[in-house]
C-alpha cells in the first residue's frame, strides 16, 4: 500500500483487504476497539468521501449523531465528523478524518465503545499522528 504507521504491540494488524487488492488497512485492540486507514484516489474528493461514511452510518445505527470536524496533524488540515451512536446496548464513538496529498486521499476511521475510547483515544491519535508525519508535511 506503500503507508506505514506504528501500533501498540498488543493490537493486531488487519492488512486481509491490502492483499486483496483494496487499500485499506486496520488496527484492532485486545477490547475491540479499531482504527483503519483506506488510501483513494488523489482525485477523490475529502469532503464527499466524509459526507458518504455518515450517511452509510446513518443508515447502519439508527439515532446517529454527527458533529463536523475539523484539525489539524502533523501539518495536514483534516475535515470530519465525530459520530456518537448506540450498538447492542453500548454507546459507541467514532470518529472519521480525510485529507488529501497531492498523490492521494486518505481515510481515516476509528471507533470504540465509550468507556474504551477514553483509555485509548490517545492511541488513535498517536496512530494518525505516525502515518500523516510519514506522508510529510501538508504542504505537498
Amino acid at each position: 500500500m506503500g503507508i506505514s504507521f506504528q501500533y501498540p504491540d498488543n493490537w493486531t494488524l488487519d492488512d486481509a483487504d491490502a492483499m486483496l487488492g483494496r487499500h485499506t488497512v486496520a488496527v484492532y485492540s485486545p477490547g475491540g476497539a479499531f482504527w483503519s486507514v483506506a488510501i483513494h484516489s488523489g482525485s477523490a474528493e475529502p469532503d464527499k468521501l466524509v459526507v458518504a461514511v455518515v450517511e452509510a452510518m446513518k443508515q447502519e445505527y439508527e439515532g446517529l449523531e454527527a458533529e463536523m470536524a475539523r484539525e489539524t496533524v502533523a501539518g495536514h488540515e483534516l475535515l470530519g465528523y465525530n459520530l456518537a451512536f448506540y450498538c447492542l446496548d453500548l454507546t459507541n464513538t467514532a470518529r472519521i478524518r480525510s485529507l488529501r496529498t497531492a498523490q492521494s486521499t486518505y481515510m481515516i476511521f476509528c471507533q470504540a465503545e465509550d468507556r474504551e475510547f477514553e483509555q485509548v483515544e490517545s492511541v488513535f491519535r498517536a496512530m494518525t499522528t505516525s502515518l500523516l508525519s510519514e506522508l510529510g508535511t501538508g504542504e505537498d
